[in-house]
């Protein structure tokens, strides 16, 4: 059975099929020592070369899908690099043999919490597809307390430069003083989607934390700039969640020097890199 070329790289971890089909339009892709084309279909026994260096497609078969629960801190970026020398979130991952890490959606940089990344580019589109219908649940402080008028409109809907938005659920949690906390649920992810709704009723947010997307929760023990590795058993319920097969079985991993194990091989737990 064939499939289409920028999916199977984009598979293999490399990157997303959007950024797999620029790769193969530069002519940086080699099928059987032949330049490759957009529309080329491939098997499981063909010589794939990016750049020269071969693509195997059976290791990747066995060790594509990680996935990585990431607690973004406020002051680091998505972004892979920044002119202004400013932190990324890429620079506290573990490095991949082959491929890269692919953020799920992002957050702006005032913006905390659960940041999802993995070497899967089909995984990561499916996931950041309104299609998906994954919710993305915040937390979110606001200076003052809005009336009932602005929160019934923050659910029933509110034009934005954009478009129209609202938030899927809205709940009241508490707070005192000036400021008051709402956790708000969401199934797409525009940019600053949340901040510019509850700006368009006049309210100031103050403080944002992501703490969930779709089944993942943000783990409480989880500190800010530290990671922890999804197991087989829930990369697999996350494909699933997204209409994808289960992956191949994996030979279990060596975990890097210095890493820790906390409740049996089910996930690795790494401390704060600088």
């Amino acid at each position: 059975m064939s499939e289409k070329l920028q999916k199977v790289l984009a598979r293999a971890g490399l990157g997303s099929r959007r950024l797999m089909e620029t790769w193969i339009e530069a002519g940086r892709v080699t099928v059987d020592g032949s330049p490759a084309r957009l529309g080329d279909r491939v098997g499981a026994e063909a010589d794939i070369r990016v750049d020269g260096q071969q693509v195997s497609l059976q290791q990747r078969q066995e060790d594509r899908t990680r996935v990585l629960v990431y607690h973004k801190p406020e002051g680091e970026l998505c972004s892979r690099s920044d002119p202004e020398g400013r932190p990324t979130v890429f620079d506290r991952l573990p490095r991949l043999g082959i491929g890269r890490w692919i953020s799920v959606g992002r957050l702006d940089v005032n913006t905390s919490g659960l940041l999802l990344l993995t070497n899967d580019g089909t995984l990561a589109n499916r996931m950041m597809h309104p299609s998906s219908g994954l919710e993305r649940e915040y937390a979110v402080r606001v200076l003052g307390q809005p009336g009932p008028e602005a929160l019934q409109q923050l659910v029933q809907g509110v034009e934005l430069e954009d478009g129209s938005a609202r938030f899927e659920r809205l709940m009241e949690a508490g707070g005192s003083g000036a400021n008051r906390w709402y956790h708000v649920v969401l199934t797409e992810g525009r940019k600053r989607e949340v901040r510019r709704l509850w700006e368009a009723v006049g309210a100031t947010v103050s403080r944002l934390i992501r703490v969930r997307y779709g089944a993942l929760k943000l783990p409480p023990r989880l500190r800010p700039g530290r990671w922890e590795e999804l197991d087989a058993p829930a990369v697999a319920a996350l494909r699933a969640q997204v209409g994808m097969p289960a992956p191949a079985p994996a030979a279990p991993a060596v975990p890097p020097r210095g890493s820790r194990r906390r409740g049996g091989p089910a996930r690795e737990r790494h401390a704060r890199r600088r």
